[in-house]
């Protein structure tokens, strides 16, 4: 075998990789899946606790009425949307579908839904603010409903990212397992 550095084998001219072996693509694919599913939940990671920091300066007070607006609803469930970020960590040690699947349901229930309520519990204010230019709660000077749908859209974007990557690691689960089971 040649070095870096050194000469090429005798009787060859480096064309005779092809018979090598390689990494089989589901497993390739998997581990650049998990890669940018840790990625977005990082991202997550960073928006639920930017929302966790909101809601407590809201409700211990720490900051003016005028500065931090009491939070609404649907923060409260969507604080549960870590748990389906915690899940899906969790399965990618071992390629456990199981943590997986659960992660993917209760992504649905814990991070979609709030955020579908969310933007249902904030259009009458948005509306208001469209149509009349009047915001009634604010976050250090920002309109909070103009604040919050961008966070609701950034949180939509992360969670259906994840959602996709997910179903695609999962049939990239399956086909190696069912690759073992016909061996």
């Amino acid at each position: 075998m040649a070095s870096r550095a050194g000469p090429r084998a005798a009787g060859t001219d480096g064309s005779d990789f092809q018979h090598r072996e390689r990494v089989a693509m589901h497993y390739q694919m998997s581990v650049t899946l998990k890669y940018e599913i840790k990625k977005l939940i990082y991202v997550h990671l960073v928006i639920w606790l930017l929302l966790v920091a909101k809601m407590s300066v809201g409700h211990l007070r720490l900051l003016p009425h005028d500065q931090v607006a009491m939070p609404y609803q649907w923060e409260y469930p969507y604080l549960l949307s870590i748990v389906p970020s915690l899940l899906g960590l969790l399965s990618f040690p071992r390629n456990n579908i199981s943590y997986l699947v659960l992660s993917m349901i209760s992504m649905g229930l814990f991070s979609i839904a709030p955020l579908i309520y969310g933007s249902m519990e904030m259009f009458p204010a948005a509306q208001q603010l469209y149509r009349h230019g009047k915001a009634y709660r604010f976050l250090f000077g920002f309109s909070a409903v103009s604040v919050m749908y961008l966070v609701l859209v950034l949180a939509v974007q992360v969670h259906a990212w994840q959602l996709y990557y997910s179903k695609k690691l999962l049939d990239s689960w399956f086909t190696s397992t069912q690759e073992k089971k016909r061996k």
